[in-house]
């Protein structure tokens, strides 16, 4: 089978969608070899994926302007999956070209969240504007839709008024680097890290409601250091206010760009994470500490119970002294810490990169079989 991908966040984004981009196509070269993966992305960037060597890579030339690359990518990857005969196109972050719906070649999208539509106080106008067009085109011209969790299927259909039977869920897979051991006295000195700390893995926005954290540890004169891993917004000015009117400079970290294989390292490091969004598609970053062994606070809203299952913590995500408490109560309670890191590991193990794929294709074959 020949199947296309927009590529562009596998190679341009370095967490998030990028992640899942990643993670999808090592999986389906590792498992699956056999079919012919081609990527269409505005810019190749190397070394971002396993087996690189393996796609197929299509991009524009490298003299066009940004604009010019987002034009190609928008309005002229449909021309191109006639061209390279492609049997299956899928949308890996809530889009497809303009067109396709044209081709006749089947296609799936992948939506992560309508987090923009059930938020839009977190999104510039003319973002919501330019996200909602895009989802509505790529939920009406799909052949079939995976969302990544069953409240992201519930969206779609209240939001979008797409049928329930066009959409499938699957749940993402994480990168075997989180099950795999990793010299951690190497990470703790490259990266000058306390004993012990808490993570909070995540673009550090006002959705993550990073702030809560450092809140709650106050509100319980917790004396350990929240490292925060993720891009930094404009959030993070609330968050350089509240650390220097407590005095907190010396036990708040804030770091950016960390390499997924020294991210492993970070949880494997912490003596807790800490996933405190208001909304999210999924929370890839509660079953990457599971795999890594790191016990899991997390919120009590959206997909998050549904991605932690029973091993992690649930907090309301403006409860501060329910989130408080459930810090102390980890910290203070060996047994209670070892049972969470045991269910955690156990819960992981449902999203391998292997299972993944296998639906995947499953789908994949499903679609290209009816067309």
């Amino acid at each position: 089978m020949k199947i296309g991908y927009d590529a562009k966040r596998a190679f341009l984004n370095t967490s998030g969608l990028g992640n899942y981009s990643r993670n999808t196509l090592n999986g389906l070269i590792k498992y699956f070899p056999e079919n012919h993966y081609t990527l269409f992305t505005p810019e190749e960037k190397i070394a971002m994926l396993e087996q690189q060597e393996a796609y197929e890579i299509v991009a524009p030339p490298r003299k066009l302007s940004g604009l010019k690359k987002a034009y190609w990518r928008n309005f002229k990857i449909s021309g191109e999956l006639k061209e390279r005969q492609v049997d299956l196109y899928h949308g890996l972050s809530n889009e497809l070209p303009r067109g396709i719906h044209k081709t006749a070649i089947p296609s799936l999208v992948t939506i992560h969240d309508l987090v923009f539509i059930r938020y839009p106080e977190f999104y510039k106008f003319f973002d919501r504007l330019l996200y909602r067009y895009k989802v509505k085109y790529a939920c009406k011209a799909a052949t079939k839709i995976i969302a990544i969790s069953e409240q992201t299927k519930a969206d779609i259909v209240n939001y979008t008024g797409t049928p329930p039977e066009k959409i499938e869920v699957i749940h993402q897979a994480i990168s075997p680097l989180f099950f795999e051991k990793v010299d951690t006295g190497k990470i703790k000195e490259k990266y000058h890290l306390p004993d012990q700390f808490i993570l909070a893995v995540g673009t550090i926005e006002e959705r993550k409601n990073q702030l809560s954290i450092l809140k709650a540890l106050q509100a319980k004169n917790l004396e350990i250091p929240l490292v925060m891993i993720g891009n930094p917004t404009s959030y993070c000015n609330d968050i350089h206010k509240y650390v220097a009117a407590k005095n907190l400079r010396k036990n708040v970290i804030i770091l950016k760009n960390i390499p997924e294989k020294d991210l492993a390292g970070f949880y494997q490091l912490a003596t807790l994470s800490v996933y405190i969004s208001v909304y999210e598609g999924f929370g890839l970053p509660v079953i990457e500490a599971m795999a890594s062994g790191c016990p899991v606070i997390t919120s009590n809203v959206s997909c998050l119970p549904e991605t932690a299952g029973d091993a992690a913590v649930l907090c309301s995500p403006g409860d501060i002294k329910e989130l408080g408490n459930s810090i102390y109560e980890i910290l203070n309670n060996t047994d209670f810490r070892l049972n969470l890191i045991e269910k955690g590991k156990k819960r992981a193990n449902e999203f391998q990169a292997k299972e993944h794929a296998k639906k995947l294709l499953a789908l994949y074959t499903e679609i290209a079989n009816k067309n």
